[in-house]
Order: structure tokens, then sequence, then C-alpha cells
């Protein structure tokens, strides 16, 4: 199942696996993150064969900086994620849905009211800016999903739709192609400092490799349209989903 949500909307494996995990096995939450993330790498490698074998477009001028950025951001993320305030990564997370969402539905009942990309065409056109402006946001997204091991499509799709323009599945082809050295690089630094299960995060990754050929089939049959209200709802509910965790994990640490 994880793979399905991996290959139809480009990442997010990992809000199947970390829950899965967390249930069901006695895992520290660290670990947890961490062994989600070994588990991406079968999902992004599999969903991007996927993509390029049934002639799904990718976007190489905004994938290249987007690449680059992200694998920076797997050698950070493990290490934020034993610093940083896990509370302030969801409140991140809640809020990239929350506009993702939004926007997605705007586009598919009322297209005229936004524009297709925040950053002006000018700008996308300028090389010079364009790469800097991916690999920046590659950063971010790459430490983000390093860290959480929640799949990076949650926030990497959004980017390119919303900032970029990047049409949909592109985007989510686009998005696979970026995970793959981010997921690697994570790997070998939550195994070393010893926050992943390599024989869970191994067998998760097999056994999502097929479902993920799945959804990248799924994806591709739909129209931009359809998939854009299938990632809006997804985007909604993972919202909600992240903020009812939020409140408790707070209602929990004051009581």
């Amino acid at each position: 199942m994880g793979g399905v949500v991996g290959g139809l909307i480009g990442g997010g494996s990992g809000v199947l696996f970390v829950p899965a995990l967390d249930r069901f096995t006695a895992m520290s939450r660290a670990r947890v993150h961490g062994t989600s993330t070994i588990a991406n790498i079968g999902v992004c490698v599999a969903g991007a064969a996927g993509y390029a074998a049934g002639g799904g477009a990718l976007d190489l001028r905004v994938g290249a900086g987007l690449i680059v950025g992200a694998t920076i951001g797997g050698v950070i993320g493990p290490r934020l994620l034993a610093r940083a305030s896990e509370n302030l990564l969801r409140v991140l997370l809640i809020a990239i849905l929350v506009l993702t969402a939004a926007k997605l539905a705007v586009d598919a009942f009322a297209p005229a009211l936004l524009s297709d990309a925040l950053v002006p065409d000018r700008l996308i056109a300028d090389p010079w800016f364009l790469h800097s402006a991916t690999t920046v946001v590659g950063l971010v997204i790459g430490a983000w999903a390093g860290a959480m091991g929640l799949g990076g499509g949650l926030l990497a799709v959004p980017a390119m739709v919303l900032l970029f323009g990047t049409e949909l599945h592109v985007a989510a082809g686009t998005s696979l192609l970026m995970f793959i050295p981010n997921s690697i690089v994570g790997t070998v630094v939550h195994l070393r400092q010893g926050t992943a299960s390599w024989r869970w995060g191994r067998l998760l990754a097999i056994t999502a490799a097929p479902g993920t050929l799945a959804g990248v089939a799924l994806g591709l049959s739909l129209d931009a349209v359809v998939l854009g209200l299938v990632f809006a709802t997804f985007a909604a509910v993972m919202a909600v989903r992240e903020t009812v965790q939020l409140l408790r994990r707070r209602r929990h640490s004051s009581s």
C-alpha cells in the first residue's frame, strides 16, 4: 500500500510506513523514521523507472537543482531529527499540505482564479535564478524528508506545482527521481548513527516496489485534473491527521 501511494503521488509512502512501524514494532520513534527512509529507496527507484518506462515526462530543468539540494539535505536531515522539534516539522508539513490541497482544488474547479506558478515566468526562464532557487528548495525538502522519513513527495510535488508551475504528472515522476540519492544518503547516515533498522527497511523497500509500479500506472492513466483532486484529497486528509497527532502530543506533554 505504501508503494501504491508513493507511485501515485510521487512519494509520501512514509505516511503509511511510519505509523505501521510505530504500531507493530518496538523501535524508537527516531529508528522508525530512519527505517522509513530506507524503505523509500525501493519506492523511488521503482517509481522513477516506472515513469520512464510508461512514457511519463521528467522535468530535469527544475529537477536538477532539486536533486542536488535534496542530496545535501539527506545528510543534514538525519542529524536534524535528533535536534529539531518534531512539532515544528509537523507544523511545516501541515501548512504545506493545506496550501497544496487548496491550490489543486481551485485549479480543478476554478482554474482562472490562480496563476500557474507563484514564481514569475521571467525568473523561471533565468537559469541562474532557477538552479539557485531549486537547489535551496531541494535542500530544505531533502533535510525534512531525511529527518522524517515520510517521503519527500509530500513537499517536492507541491513545491514544483506551486512555485514553478510544473504539470502534476511531471512533478510526480521528477519527485521520485529526485529522492533516489536523498534516500540513499539518508540511509547511510541513519545506519551509521543507529537510527534505522536495516532488516525492516530492506523488507519494506523490496515489498513496496510492485505496489509502486501499480501506483505509477494508475497515476499515468488519470487525467491531470482527476490526479490533482486525488492529491488534494490525500493532502487534506494528511493535514487533518497530522493536526490531530500534533494536538495529542501537546496534550500529552502538558499532562
